[in-house]
């Protein structure tokens, strides 16, 4: 794995914690983790349980001893390793978004569509399509519980940003991270509204905003955000990124939707919300409710209607059935580990994983026209 922070905590857990609960076709070894400070990453091997540390990448790619890469630095990084250790035949975990731009992410499916010809597979870490209420969506509107789909509205909200003096990092930083609450959290809304409704997004007109224009250099980092240094004699850098962003959309059966992505929402935490309307019913979903999905049956006889509240912690939803008895819910964690259940599971019967690196370039695709309509007074554009 490369990188040991936020995303490489959660992917290390999961490494750790998948062969454990379900019955993979291989053994995942937590070989070699890699970062450019050596104190730091040893010290982060130690914590996560990896056997070995690495200060370049590049060793990594080259060893005998490991099959698989799990890519979880920013996105400007995401290309060059990526294309390096699929080239040396290695599987790769890629975080999301897949690349900064659509450049990157097309050449990056096209060396993992060669690779994929020599049974060496590629999957990007769209981790909320394995929450398992979602998984549960994606079901009942396969099973056509819902009818034609018509509307789909889709909200990422955090308030981890709204303090202006939160300190500069390079999620702030355009040539790192690509874009900000667009590529960070509603690349996540993107890929879960066309893996829950089956469909893709072919249009979008947008809005980006940017509330705080600089920033403070230093100060302390707490989780994603912190507390910078105040005064006028604070050092102040640039904030290259959104912190805002709203599109509506068209996918290609018809539907329209409207999607909204902030870093700047106070009080909402994490509420990754996804609502489906049906000709014959609807589905919401919020990730700060993940245990449960809401459902309305418009077949119901007229004077029973009315949303109703699945728990979906049942052995027979998906993936719930290996781990805890009815009831007792599971956590943001649980996602990267059905990642790893189904990316393994894939490699061992030599079939494509999903998301593929194609899938997500077409999620890049989006991400790309809804930053070329925020930039051209919102004009409708298309996607591709």
């Amino acid at each position: 794995m490369v990188g040991y922070a936020f995303m490489g905590a959660a992917h290390s857990h999961a490494w750790r914690t998948a062969h454990r609960f379900f019955n993979l076709p291989r053994t995942p070894e937590l070989t070699a983790l890699a970062g450019r400070n050596a104190a730091a990453v040893e010290a982060a091997a130690q914590q996560m349980g990896w056997a070995s540390t690495e200060t370049d990448w590049h060793e990594l790619v080259k060893r005998d001893d490991i099959d698989l890469v799990d890519i979880c630095t920013p996105g400007n990084t995401h290309a060059e390793i990526a294309i390096a250790a699929l080239r040396a035949g290695k599987h790769v975990l890629c975080e999301k978004p897949l690349a900064n731009s659509v450049e990157e992410a097309e050449e990056m499916a096209a060396v993992a569509a060669e690779a994929a010809k020599s049974g060496v597979f590629a999957m990007c870490g769209y981790s909320y399509r394995r929450t398992p209420a979602l998984a549960l969506a994606k079901q009942m509107v396969e099973e056509g519980r819902l009818g034609s789909i018509r509307q789909i509205r889709a909200q990422y909200l955090q308030d981890w940003l709204s303090d202006e003096n939160a300190p500069l990092t390079w999620r702030m930083d355009k040539t790192k991270s690509g874009s900000g609450a667009l590529g960070d959290i509603g690349a996540h809304s993107i890929d879960a509204t066309q893996f829950v409704t089956g469909q893709k997004v072919t249009g979008v007109s947008a809005l980006m905003e940017t509330f705080t224009k600089e920033r403070p250099v230093g100060g302390d980092l707490i989780g994603l955000g912190g507390h910078g240094a105040v005064g006028d004699e604070v050092e102040r850098g640039p904030v290259t990124v959104d912190d805002a962003v709203i599109f509506s959309a068209r996918f290609d059966g018809g539907p329209i939707a409207v999607f909204e992505a902030t870093r700047a929402a106070l009080g909402r935490k994490n509420a990754m919300r996804l609502e489906v309307n049906g000709s014959l019913g609807s589905l919401a979903f919020d990730f700060e409710e993940m245990n449960h999905l809401q459902f309305y049956d418009g077949t119901d006889d007229a004077g029973m209607r009315g949303f109703h509240r699945i728990s979906v912690t049942e052995p027979e939803h998906p993936y719930v059935g290996n781990w805890w008895p009815t009831g007792h819910g599971l956590g943001y964690e649980h996602g990267f580990t059905h990642q790893v259940v189904d990316l393994v599971t894939a490699i061992g019967s030599g079939t494509q994983p999903t998301p593929s690196f194609a899938d997500a370039l077409q999620v890049q695709r989006v991400l790309g026209a809804v930053e070329h309509s925020a930039g051209n007074d919102s004009r409708w554009t298309t996607v591709g």
